[in-house]
Parts: structure tokens; C-alpha cells; sequence
């Protein structure tokens, strides 16, 4: 899988999700902001990037994802070897 569509697929999906326009989704935006994310929508948020990708992402990394291309990165370098 590319970088661009890993971008691709998540702006999809997370513009469907929280019913915001994906042209909001900048490389330096920040993703809690940007998607007005509580505590349970971020939850929603983590759910829906593990099941897609078929990754983990635990809480100590998720306070490392600020930015869009920070969430991009994530998915990227841990994404299963034969997806990448």
C-alpha cells in the first residue's frame, strides 16, 4: 500500500465518520481539532484505523499522533509487512 493511498482511504473514511470535509485534513492539522474529537470519538477514531489496517495502536502511541501526517506515518511503519 502507498502513502498516497493510505491518505486517500483514511481522509475517506474519517470525513464519512465525523462528517467533516476531508479538504480540512492538512499534513500540520492537528486531528483532535480538526475532527472536534472527545474522548469517545477518538476511541471511534482508533477503532477505525485498527480494524482497516489490522494494527494496534496503544495509548502510549496515540499521544504521539497529533497530526494528519503523523497518523499517516503511524500507518505506514506499522502496517503488516505484505500490505506494505
Amino acid at each position: 500500500m502507498t502513502r498516497k493511498e493510505i491518505v486517500e482511504t483514511v481522509n475517506s473514511l474519517l470525513a464519512e465518520e465525523f462528517e467533516v470535509d476531508s479538504t480540512l485534513f492538512t499534513a500540520g492539522a492537528n486531528v483532535r481539532e480538526t475532527l472536534s474529537l472527545d474522548s469517545l470519538s477518538l476511541v471511534d477514531l482508533v477503532a477505525i484505523i485498527q480494524q482497516t489496517y489490522k494494527i494496534k495502536i496503544p495509548v502510549t502511541d496515540l499521544r504521539t499522533i497529533q497530526t494528519f501526517t503523523n497518523l499517516y506515518d503511524y500507518i505506514e511503519t506499522h502496517l503488516p509487512e505484505n500490505d506494505k
